[in-house]
């Protein structure tokens, strides 16, 4: 046998030996079979002892998801059998935009991997939003762009099972002062933009317009842009009826006309400086001072409706746009891996436990339009849209034209606009 075959001989020997070896130590350290056989040691895998789902809430249905939490808690849910807790973050759409561009949440960066991190970078984690319901679905897009662009990953995603879905609906709709919008209508025939628009700029007030010299001259009332994201949809929809169309573009919001048109019409409210991100409430906390009326989130009206008919004389009334701005407050889900698995799926189940047909009716006295299409708006006693009907409340909208959502650019130079020209 010449070198080469005694060389490959001991290797096949060397292979044997260790086999034979990992053979026998398994054998030596295999579990008792038969009589009296103790249970094999179960696969042991990381569990938390409890879960935390953290729901960033917008505003207008901050009120309504506290509740149904508080109710989902009482219940003691669990996930996979680990007790879940669900928290709830009032922030406004905007700003929660804000903090997502600026990535202020801690969102890891693109390469980083959640099980190379170390406990203090890993508790860091432990205050994540595993969950986002801003105002309207394009905030989501837009801070999914951002970190796509970032980490070149969807982060809220569009399909599937953990895809963003609205939990309510609501728009923005006319609310005035009855005198007041009897006056308007009786002189311009119609409540529109450019109804309060010339309203606004009549030289002499009111009395010129056939209203009470006592009322002074026409106020509006309508979000702040910097606080409340409804501020925003309230010049989009203006944008839309001045032009006509339901997509407007950055070269319509710097048209010069177009912006000599809208100073004029921001211009008669009352002060932006001293008004909170809760402009329907403070509508009926201080009535004819705040303005005569507004466009305003038709969940919020309706919620205060009752506030202003207990401090003033005048009842509200509802008149509906032919431009309408939507809020769908969709359900968004953070699917990267700074949330758990369970932490997701926690999620998910709270988010069927709002769409549950005992929620969405609990929406109701909200003054919000279920996402569930089998919850009709009279679908309780303490309805809201049952309750202000008389008010002028509308179950199905007329003739509407729903404004598209606005693009960044859009946003951003509504928002210098504004900035330059009417915030102090």
């Amino acid at each position: 046998m010449n070198r080469t075959r005694w060389i490959f001989a001991g290797i096949i020997v060397a292979a044997l030996v260790i086999v034979g070896v990992a053979l026998a130590v398994r054998a030596l350290n295999a579990p008792e079979t038969g009589a009296g056989a103790s249970e094999p040691a179960p696969i042991m895998v990381d569990r938390p002892a409890s879960l935390t789902v953290r729901v960033l809430t917008s505003l207008p249905v901050e009120p309504w998801v506290r509740s149904a939490t508080e109710a989902y808690n009482a219940t003691q849910p669990t996930q996979d059998g680990i007790p879940v807790r669900v928290e709830v973050i009032a922030m406004d759409g905007l700003t929660a935009l804000g903090r997502w561009d600026r990535n202020e949440f801690g969102a890891l960066e693109a390469g980083v991997r959640r099980e190379d991190l170390a406990p203090a970078d890993l508790a860091a984690l432990s205050d994540f939003p595993t969950v986002w319901i801003p105002e309207s679905r394009y905030l989501v897009e837009l801070a999914n762009a951002a970190y796509k662009g970032r980490l070149g990953q969807d982060v809220f995603l569009t399909d599937g099972e953990y895809r963003a879905r609205p939990i309510a609906t609501s728009l923005f709709t006319w609310g005035i002062y009855e005198t007041r919008a009897q006056v308007l209508q009786s002189h311009f025939g119609e409540i529109s933009w450019q109804t309060i628009h010339d309203a606004a700029v009549a030289p002499g007030g009111w009395p010129e317009l056939g209203g009470d010299p006592a009322w002074g001259y026409f106020k509006l009332v309508v979000p702040n842009p910097n606080k409340n994201v409804g501020g925003l949809h309230a010049m989009i929809a203006a944008a839309g009826e001045y032009f006509g169309r339901t997509d407007i573009t950055v070269e319509d919001v710097t048209n010069p006309q177009f912006q000599r048109w809208l100073k004029e019409l921001m211009g008669s409210v009352t002060d932006f400086s001293s008004a909170s991100a809760y402009t329907a409430e403070d509508f009926a906390l201080f009535g004819y001072s705040v303005g005569d009326g507004g466009q305003l989130l038709e969940s919020d009206l309706l919620q205060n409706m009752q506030g202003i008919l207990t401090r003033w004389e005048d009842p509200l009334n509802l008149y509906y746009p032919r431009y309408v701005t939507w809020f769908d407050f969709p359900y968004s889900i953070w699917v990267g891996q700074e949330t758990t698995a369970l932490e997701k799926n926690a999620a998910l189940a709270f988010q069927r436990y709002l769409l549950s047909d005992a929620q969405q009716q609990a929406a109701l006295s909200y003054g919000l339009r279920p996402a569930n299409p089998s919850v009709p708006l009279d679908a309780t006693a303490d309805s809201l849209f049952v309750k202000w009907q008389a008010r002028g409340v509308e179950s199905v909208v007329p003739r509407a034209d729903a404004m598209r959502n606005p693009d960044r650019e859009v946003l951003l130079a509504l928002l210098r606009w504004f900035e330059l020209n009417v915030a102090d």
